[in-house]
């Protein structure tokens, strides 16, 4: 068994409220405690610590009893507060076996038993230091300003064991050593010595850690966070309804008048594409975001909408390379994503185009959205989209923006869905290549490389499930627009 030195004493020496004054702290192993006068010095046993009870001693007794301590064995001993050493004693100390100590208990005997304890070891040893690290951390972790390491500095003199915190991003929820920001696991606890008192604190102090994190994260993107559920919001109203998020923008310091630029990142699993993201991907997705952009001069947002991640870059009307600081920014969080999830997960990053004013908002997240959506279904899974709007696709993609308008054009369509999703896109195409030749047979074929009997043969089905009238010259619009916006969203 390891002897125990006053080294080992002092470890714990702010539970035991002992200060070292002079005297070496491994000379001599501790085998026993006692409470007694100076005078009774000489009487001690090799290895003793000897606690100092009464009033504080002249000085010259004090040279004297280090003398004996020294020739006896004496492990060390133990003044009352307040006692103070001269150099000759001091020099004495060093020179010799005895560690020379100052306690700060008022009750001599209750160190002799707590310093008992510590000799002893067992479950009430780690009980006390388990209760004193605890009360020390609690007390850390409420104070201003209080921070991680902060808290494991408390914990860790308490206890007399180092706990440090290392990186832990895919740590599970059951582990009680793991550090969270909400469900976002960040870090992992550990001690340099492992025992029964630091298996017992470890989980009290990463909660208390947590807490602490998670303050400091609402301090610091609370209002962030707030600005961009206002962002979700305004990105899936109405096109009618934008001027009414003016004001409560302004109220949270979201410029709405300036110039957007929007990246949409979507997941989706390789073998189960309807799969949700995996459990506590996107609030870490949004942390790491957060925390990317903190210093970064343009103004930043990141929301989750569905399976997708919008992540949008203001600035000022003008602002060159404004895309493209948003596909830097982007693309650091779609590989960040990519790490998190796994390889089972893809992320495609689309990026719409900067524009000004909160109808220039919606417009880039629909064009953003619309872009990770074609490169999906065109089969470049996890690749950067980029959309470059003008013209027809830039009115279809203000249709595809708006839930209504998309909604009414949907029912359009409607019926041929009962085909399947890939039947039903088919169907789709051969429509709007019919509808977009005015309605010849031998155009459509041409552009779809199908006989005129063929594309005859698929319309005959199409009229029958539609039901409309296609030579109203009205009814061949609203299709067509129809299957435009579908295929913008789908392909």
């Amino acid at each position: 068994m390891a002897q125990f030195k006053v080294a080992d004493l002092l470890a714990q020496a702010d539970r035991l409220r002992l200060t070292l004054l002079a005297g070496p702290t491994d000379a001599e192993a501790v085998t026993g405690v006692e409470v007694i006068e100076l005078a009774s010095l000489p009487k001690s046993p090799r290895g003793t610590l000897a606690i100092i009870a009464g009033d504080i001693p002249a000085p010259y007794l004090v040279d004297v009893a280090l003398r004996r301590a020294n020739a006896l064995g004496v492990a060390g001993i133990v003044f009352p507060e307040g006692f103070g050493l001269t150099a000759t004693a001091a020099a004495l100390a060093d020179n010799g076996t005895v560690a020379v100590m100052v306690s700060s208990e008022e009750s001599p005997t209750d160190l002799a038993v707590a310093i008992d304890r510590v000799l002893v070891g067992g479950a009430a040893e780690s009980m006390a230091r388990a209760s004193y690290a605890m009360e020390r951390a609690i007390a850390a972790a409420g104070e201003e300003d209080a921070d991680p390491e902060h808290i494991l500095a408390a914990a860790s003199g308490a206890l007399g064991v180092t706990l440090t915190m290392s990186n832990a991003p895919h740590a599970e929820w059951t582990d009680s050593s793991a550090v969270f920001i909400g469900e976002v696991s960040i870090a992992r606890l550990s001690a340099d010595h492992p025992d029964d008192a630091t298996r017992t604190v470890i989980p009290v102090v990463s909660s208390l850690i947590s807490r602490s994190i998670q303050r400091q994260i609402r301090d610091r993107f609370g209002p962030n966070r707030s600005r961009a559920d206002l962002i979700a919001e305004l990105t899936l109203a109405e096109a009618s309804r934008v001027d009414v998020f003016v004001a409560p923008a302004a109220r949270l310091g979201l410029p709405l008048q300036l110039s957007h630029a929007a990246a949409w990142i979507r997941s989706q699993h390789r073998s189960d594409p309807d799969a949700p993201p995996p459990r506590g991907v996107q609030p870490a997705i949004e942390l790491f975001a957060l925390q990317l952009v903190e210093d970064r001069d343009e103004l930043w947002h990141i929301t989750h909408i569905q399976d997708g991640a919008l992540v949008v870059c203001t600035e000022e009307h003008g602002a060159g390379d404004h895309q493209r600081r948003l596909r830097e920014v982007a693309e650091r969080v779609q590989a960040y994503a990519g790490t998190l999830s796994g390889d089972d997960w893809t992320w495609t990053l689309g990026l719409g185009t900067p524009q000004s004013g909160p109808a220039g908002l919606r417009q880039s997240a629909a064009e953003a959205r619309v872009a990770a959506d074609s490169a999906i279904t065109a089969g470049r899974l996890g690749g950067v989209e980029t959309t470059d709007v003008t013209g027809l696709r830039r009115v279809l993609l203000d249709f595809y923006a708006s839930p209504i308008s998309r909604s009414l054009l949907e029912d359009v369509l409607h019926p041929l869905d009962a085909l399947g999703p890939q039947r039903s896109l088919t169907a789709v195409r051969t429509l709007l290549a019919y509808l977009g030749n005015r309605n010849s047979l031998s155009r459509a074929g041409h552009e779809l490389m199908l006989h005129p009997n063929a594309v005859g043969y698929r319309m005959r089905s199409i009229r029958e499930r539609l039901d409309v009238d296609l030579d109203d010259p009205d009814v061949r619009f609203a299709v067509e627009l129809a299957c435009r916006v579908r295929l913008l969203g789908s392909s």
